[in-house]
Formats: C-alpha cells, sequence, structure tokens
C-alpha cells in the first residue's frame, strides 16, 4: 500500500497533486500536458481513476490557497525512497515538459530536495535522466 491506511489517503493524494500542481504553475504556463502527466502519476501511486477530477480540483484550491510549499510536502517528506523518487520524477517531467527549466522551476527543485530528504546527486541524475527522455 502506498499510505498508512489509519490515514485519509485521499487528503495525502490532495497534497501531492498539490505540489505537483504548484511545479506545472510556478512557470505561469499550467498546460493539458502537464495536467496529464499529474494525472497518470496520481494514478500510477494508487488514486483512483473515478475520483481523479474531484480530486484535482481539491488540489487546485488546495493550491492556490496554500502560502508555502511545505504544506504540500511532508506527506511526501516520509515515503518510503522508492515512492519519493517516483514523486521527483514526476516532478521533473512536469518541468521538462516544455523541453526547458526555467530559473523559477530549477529553485523550486533545489528547495525540494532539501525538504524531500534527496541527495542532491540523486536529484541530479533524475533531473538529467528525465530530460534525456525528453529529447
Amino acid at each position: 500500500m502506498f499510505f498508512d491506511k489509519s490515514k485519509n489517503k485521499n487528503d495525502d493524494f490532495v497534497k501531492i497533486a498539490s505540489l505537483l500542481i504548484h511545479a506545472a504553475k510556478i512557470d505561469e504556463n499550467y498546460t493539458a500536458n502537464e495536467e496529464d502527466i499529474i494525472k497518470r502519476a496520481l494514478i500510477e501511486i494508487g488514486a483512483e481513476e473515478k475520483n481523479l477530477e474531484k480530486l484535482l480540483n481539491e488540489a487546485k484550491i488546495n493550491e492556490a490557497n496554500s502560502v508555502q510549499i511545505l504544506d504540500f510536502t511532508k506527506e511526501v517528506k516520509n515515503m518510503d525512497n522508492n515512492k519519493k523518487i517516483k514523486i521527483v520524477e514526476t516532478l521533473w517531467r512536469i518541468i521538462y515538459s516544455n523541453n526547458e527549466a526555467d530559473i523559477f522551476e530549477t529553485n523550486l527543485m533545489r528547495r525540494l530536495s532539501g525538504l524531500l530528504y534527496i541527495d542532491s546527486n540523486l536529484m541530479g541524475s533524475i533531473k538529467e535522466k528525465i530530460k534525456k527522455e525528453n529529447q
């Protein structure tokens, strides 16, 4: 199971989706392609497809009303490393969906590296892997 059963999984998915949406919106160009990447990732980590639109709508509201990314990172930070890496790969896929990373996007990922306890070498190798996939 992806999440602790004692918690409300939907809340965790909303927070993760909020983080992914935040990454997609940071360059002020939130595209349908980025939303598709987010949807695929959420399904891969266990979100139910039938609830996806509701989940995304909640996440968009959550992201718009939040003043800091710390609100979205707690659940990801506490995941096992493989699951965390999946989220980080998705973040890089969102960023490179337009074939380039701007200064705001790279700054976000630098901050997330620390907040999620991801080694900078690992973060760099994930970035390069996703960058090559998009070439």
